[in-house]
């Protein structure tokens, strides 16, 4: 049972025609064990039984449907509706595990200085059966910028002052803008990584993790770049042979090397 003055938690769940997945995310939320939850969910204008479903809601969710310009602007329309002490989003593709929401609330009262606390994933197929673990990496700001390091989004909660402070998600990305906010979080606050896996991230043929992998790591070099990573460095060029290289080797062992190099959530190891 949630103390009636436990920290509210507002999630908010961008979506657009993702019929199939969304209410597998809102049951996510509902089911958790801690009761002062606010679960936003900014539609995109769905004409796929989306609205149907949120409908069927009304009483436990916020929502709104409407045009937007991306992901980015219904994450910062939600983040601007939200009421909560802690943040976060969850796409309409992925879920919760239960005990998350609890775990990560205790968290953040045991270390009231920590602006953002994030955890491990757990990679989904379409089915929602498991094949890999996206893990986190201690928190490490200069090697988010230098190296790519990636804090895994489903996992990751911030308090109301780092949006405050760092300002709303950047509407110019399209793939990285979690990778961006992350970062200007890290230069401000510190963060707090937990070595246990909070959510499900489901990859399919329609996610932008799977279908557009190319402007993805463009993009992510591109913010790394923003941010001080320099052409001239070591770390850019590993980066760009690790990204080409790994593509002019046979599947089987393309899939073999990037689990040991902890990149379960790349599309080659469920196609």
């Amino acid at each position: 049972m949630t103390p009636v003055n436990s920290p509210r938690v507002s999630i908010i769940t961008p979506s657009y025609n993702q019929g199939q997945f969304i209410e597998d995310t809102i049951l996510s939320v509902l089911g958790q064990d801690y009761a002062n939850i606010e679960h936003i969910v900014v539609d995109g204008g769905s004409d796929d039984g989306t609205i149907e479903i949120l409908q069927r809601y009304d009483r436990q969710i916020r929502w709104l449907s409407e045009p937007d310009h991306g992901q980015a602007d219904a994450i910062n329309k939600g983040l601007r509706m939200a009421s909560g002490d802690i943040l976060a989003y969850l796409n309409s593709d992925d879920t919760y595990l239960p005990g998350t929401i609890s775990l990560v609330v205790s968290q953040f009262l045991a270390h009231p200085d920590t602006g953002l606390i994030y955890g491990d994933c757990q990679a989904i197929n379409r089915e929602g059966l498991p094949f890999g673990i996206i893990h986190g990496h201690p928190f490490d700001v200069s090697r988010m910028i230098q190296r790519g390091e990636f804090i895994p989004q489903q996992a990751a909660f911030w308090r109301r002052e780092v949006v405050e402070k760092v300002g709303a998600f950047d509407v110019n990305l399209h793939f990285c803008m979690d990778h961006d906010f992350f970062i200007r979080a890290g230069c401000n606050f510190p963060g707090l990584y937990i070595p246990q896996v909070l959510a499900n991230f489901r990859f399919h043929t329609l996610s932008k993790s799977s279908s557009q992998e190319e402007r993805h790591w463009r993009e992510n070099m591109a913010v790394s770049r923003r941010y001080g990573l320099s052409r001239w460095s070591i770390w850019y060029w590993l980066r760009y042979v690790r990204h080409r290289g790994l593509r002019l080797l046979p599947q089987t062992l393309q899939k073999r090397i990037r689990k040991r190099l902890n990149r379960a959530h790349d599309p080659v190891l469920y196609s």
